[in-house]
């Protein structure tokens, strides 16, 4: 472990406010497929851990699906930033998230203990989801076996936390009638993030963060409340759309703070926690009575 356990100066803060409660963490993006960043995100959660924070990671898995779906000769098509599942590509999305990507998520973490433990949002009804129709140019686009999150039911993640786990869970959810829905990652971390009542959502990604004024300009906006993203959102596309509205969401369900960060970035996650503003776009409630004491 590194100094992360007796960390000095405004890290030890930090660390404090974080000791005791639940980080929710996105791990998705490229990041995911290299194998020394692979190893140093696991190495931050099991930090995270050991320090006495609660870490939760919902995974991502797009280029191992893309990458699977085209060695089935399926296509691989989004729209609105999130994508088109047949029930064939459905099958792929199973099996790539909950089979292999998740797997190897909990070994590398399992490397520094016996600490992770996957799920999915379909085990013990932790995701319950309906089918989700993508708006394209104002008009509902039907996208397959994708859907939106109905009802979180965080019990057993809170069981596993309870029992010093770091729960590993895949964003693939059931609907009220047995249906196996594609749950957009983001999404689900930040609905997981509020129903855990969880101290900070941390996205990790393949951008530096929001960009002000892309493609005219490649500044990140370092920080933004909830009612700022509400002027911003209809003017994002592809897959930083889901994101910033999840980040948004999660703050207004209470959850203190949201933050993108670059995934491609060594550290990131530590750095991030243990340096709040250092890096990403942090997304805060419209105002400091929102989050909770």
């Amino acid at each position: 472990m590194s100094g992360l356990l007796a960390p000095a100066g405004p890290a030890a803060g930090a660390l404090e406010r974080l000791r005791g409660r639940i980080v929710v963490v996105k791990f998705g993006g490229n990041a995911m497929v290299d194998d020394s960043l692979k190893r140093a995100f696991a190495q931050d959660v099991a930090e995270l851990r050991a320090a006495g924070v609660k870490p939760v990671v919902v995974h991502g898995g797009g280029p191992q699906i893309s990458a699977q779906l085209a060695r089935h000769g399926l296509e691989s098509r989004f729209e609105a930033g999130l994508r088109v599942t047949t029930p064939e590509a459905m099958d792929v999305v199973r099996m790539v998230l909950s089979g292999k990507v998740q797997r190897e998520l909990v070994g590398l973490l399992n490397a520094h203990g016996p600490y992770a433990v996957g799920l999915t949002g379909e085990d013990a009804h932790t995701l319950t989801a309906e089918k989700h129709y993508a708006r394209v140019a104002g008009e509902p686009v039907d996208i397959g076996m994708v859907g939106t999150i109905t009802k979180v039911d965080a019990a057993a993640v809170r069981v596993l936390l309870d029992h010093g786990h770091i729960p590993v869970v895949s964003p693939v959810a059931r609907g009220e009638a047995g249906e196996i829905y594609n749950v957009n990652a983001d999404t689900a971390a930040g609905a997981i993030a509020a129903a855990l009542e969880a101290e900070a959502l941390v996205v990790l990604t393949d951008v530096p963060g929001l960009y002000a004024h892309w493609p005219h300009s490649d500044r990140v906006v370092d920080r933004l409340t909830a009612g700022d993203l509400d002027l911003l959102l209809p003017g994002l596309d592809g897959g930083m759309l889901p994101k910033m509205e999840a980040c948004r969401e999660a703050v207004r369900a209470g959850v203190p703070s949201a933050q993108v960060l670059d995934g491609r970035v060594p550290h990131a996650l530590r750095t991030a926690l243990l340096t709040p503003g250092a890096s990403g776009t942090t997304v805060l409630p419209d105002t400091a009575g929102e989050a909770r004491a």
